[in-house]
């Protein structure tokens, strides 16, 4: 009873969706784990929400394997039933969440299974739909049981210098606002600390050390703009904050990219400006919100 109520409220709190969906994360495992058939949750809750629970029924059915190449064919079935209804599949990611928040006491070898799944199929899932937050609690998830020893490691030295990366943080977030207080321009910032498989990913791809991870913080600044106008209010911004940067730090590298819109719809023309201080080091990332 309580992992069905759990994965509604993921799908009700964390993902937003209607109260169709709620009530089809309610009854995921119905038609597994009872007698009641779909014909009797379409009577009851209507063709709907049969449906999607048909998709989450079949997902759930396919056969498990150890095989890489039948992982890949798993995969692309569930992909398959996005033509149908997206919503199974967000459910289905709630419904991996739940289990990977709650797997402390299963045995060890079915941890690494379920998280070395999910790390191959799900979090990527989420990524596409564009359920960041999730993914980011997939992945780290999956990192922690997979890797434990490097998981708790790279934990720890976060936990050591977090404090000291928010003060910096502020005090930089602080500086940007006054310097840009002139310029009448709509902007939010924020601030996020990378998560530790991200910092895990870029270690290994990168073959460097935890030191050498330079933007372990992150600063997100994002402005308002028309379409038309978003390249010449990111090279109106971007000297300021470059005077900004070079006056308490390096600049490692500054990088300009184009990137298409997505299911986040927050993309559109990146300035990223990676830079590290004696203190520690975070990166800077400037873009337009569409």
């Amino acid at each position: 009873v309580l992992h069905p109520i759990a994965v509604a409220k993921i799908v009700a709190s964390e993902i937003g969706l209607d109260a169709t969906s709620i009530c089809a994360a309610l009854l995921h495992d119905v038609v597994e784990d009872s007698s009641y058939t779909l014909n009797d949750l379409q009577q009851l809750f209507g063709e709907t929400i049969a449906k999607i629970v048909d998709g989450l029924t079949k997902i759930s059915s396919l056969k498990k394997d150890k095989d890489v190449s039948f992982q890949a064919e798993n995969f692309r079935k569930m992909l398959l039933t996005l033509n149908d209804d997206i919503r199974v599949i967000i459910i289905k990611i709630a419904d991996r969440l739940h289990n990977m928040q709650t797997m402390d006491a299963m045995p060890e070898y079915k941890q690494v299974k379920i998280a070395s799944e999910t790390l191959y199929i799900y979090a990527p899932l989420a990524h596409r739909i564009g359920l960041y937050n999730i993914k980011t609690e997939l992945e780290d998830l999956g990192l922690k049981y997979t890797e434990n020893d490097v998981y708790n490691d790279i934990l720890k030295r976060v936990a050591q210098t977090e404090e000291e990366q928010k003060e910096y943080i502020a005090n930089f977030s602080q500086r940007i606002e006054e310097s840009l207080q002139s310029e009448k321009i709509k902007y939010e910032i924020k601030g996020r600390p990378k998560s530790i498989y991200s910092i895990r990913n870029k270690m290994v791809t990168k073959n460097v050390s935890f030191d050498q991870v330079f933007d372990k913080f992150a600063i997100r600044i994002v402005y308002k703009s028309r379409e038309k106008d978003e390249k010449f209010l990111a090279w109106k911004i971007m000297p300021r904050l470059m005077m900004l940067v070079m006056t308490i730090m390096y600049i490692r590298c500054i990088e300009w990219a184009l990137t298409q819109p997505d299911l986040s719809t927050q993309q559109s023309a990146l300035i990223s400006v990676v830079a590290g201080a004696m203190t520690g080091a975070f990166a800077v990332w400037l873009g337009s919100e569409k």
